[in-house]
This record gives structure tokens, sequence and C-alpha cells, in this order.
């Protein structure tokens, strides 16, 4: 996933990351102004469309030959015209049963401290092993929240089918002093080893 902010260098580094076989990006921009999104979006490589979601300005979806959409917001409905490639997220482990039926993946956060904002995590490994035996966490849900070198083995063993990485791959790179990024790629290949 993304940081909020745009930076100029973000491109490049998406670009480098799906050539290292990022699987999915999710753009996750709250910022308002279109300019910023599309700009973005113009620069990233045209085959790769069909491997990225926006959480923000869903229309982009169908002018860029997007994937999908992602809702943020658990209360939020899915839209009308948005019946494929829909993936949401919750803190909630109740909700899980009716957004899978629902989506192709749910995020289920915070399982770990946050390692880019001050988000706690709100739920133990206790509840997330009841939450597999009862078959809530299967291949469909995917951890987010914490993840790291150190938590993804640990989000395995708990039966996720994915893993969203965020602060641990952006915390390496200061978007205000650096152009060389080569630390954030050799980090994206130890966490998709890790997760492999």
């Amino acid at each position: 996933m993304t940081q909020p902010t745009y930076f100029v260098e973000e491109d490049k580094i998406l670009t480098a990351l799906f050539d290292e076989g990022m699987d999915m990006l999710h753009i996750n921009k709250p910022e308002p102004d279109l300019t910023y999104a599309e700009r973005l979006l113009s620069l990233l490589p045209k085959n790769r469309m069909d491997r990225i979601s926006v959480h923000q300005h869903y229309f982009l979806r169908k002018e860029y030959g997007l994937r999908g959409i992602h809702i943020d917001n658990p209360a939020d409905e899915i839209p009308a015209d948005f019946k494929r490639h829909v993936t949401r997220s919750t803190p909630n482990i109740s909700d899980l049963k009716a957004m899978k039926k629902q989506c192709d993946y749910v995020m289920l956060h915070s399982l770990y401290d946050s390692l880019h904002d001050e988000v706690r995590a709100s739920l133990t490994e206790d509840d997330m092993r009841a939450a597999r035996k009862e078959g809530l966490i299967d291949r469909h849900v995917y951890a987010l929240g914490g993840m790291s070198l150190e938590t993804i083995p640990r989000a395995k063993d708990l039966g996720f089918g994915g893993v969203v990485i965020c602060g641990d791959l952006w915390n390496r790179f200061s978007i205000q002093h650096e152009m060389d990024f080569r630390g954030v790629i050799e980090h994206f290949r130890k966490l998709r080893r890790a997760a492999g």
C-alpha cells in the first residue's frame, strides 16, 4: 500500500516494485486533488494497471483500466456500479464473514502496532487464532498493521492469505531527502521472501 502523501520518486519506486514481483498495489491517497492521483497513474506502466486498486476516486478504475476499488470504511456500501474486484478493510473480526462474500479479499487491521503512524494493535493473536478456528481467517483475509520481517511469519502461521506492507517499506526512504531507493527495493526482496 502506498503511503498517504505523494512524492517525486514514487512512480519509479512503484515501477521497480512491480518489476520485483509486487502482486498488488493499493493506492491510498486521501488528497482530494485528482491531479496528483492522475499524474501518478499516468507514470506507472500500462501493463500493470490490472494490478492496482484505488482507495479514493473510484472512477479512476474505469478511466485507467485498474483492477478495482478498496473500501476503507466498514460501514460504507459497495457502490452499485462496482460488482467485481472490490476489496475492503475492517478492524472487526465479526465483519469478516459477510465481507468475504462480497469481496476478493478483506484486510483485517490492526494486528500489530503500525510502523508508520500512531495506530496501535487492536487484536490479539488469541483473537486471530480463534477466528481462524471458526474459518473466518483464511486465504481471503489479509493481515494489515505492523507487517514486517518479524511479523510476516506470525501472520502466515495464523492463516492469513496475504499481508499488506506499508510502513516497514516506506520508513526506509525519506521522501524529502533521498533519491536513491535501492534500499527500499532490497528490503522489498526480503519481505517477498518472508511472505513466499
